[in-house]
């Protein structure tokens, strides 16, 4: 499994996704203003996955 951490083209806001191994979705986030917001969010449901769940930034930011 692992994270997209999304950005909105067009209200600017942020998400995320989760995806299977087979890259199906399994779980879209509400949006959030900031990325740090999301990021945190992740990092609260990845204390109950697997250590090797990855987290893929596709936002422009850093």
């Amino acid at each position: 499994m692992y994270f997209q951490v999304k950005q909105s083209a067009k209200a600017g806001t942020y998400y995320f996704v989760l995806k299977a191994g087979n890259h199906e979705v399994v779980a879209q986030s509400q949006m959030y203003t900031t990325k740090a917001s999301a990021k945190k969010t992740i990092e609260s449901i990845k204390a109950g996955l697997s250590p090797e769940t990855e987290v893929q930034d596709l936002t422009d930011e850093d």
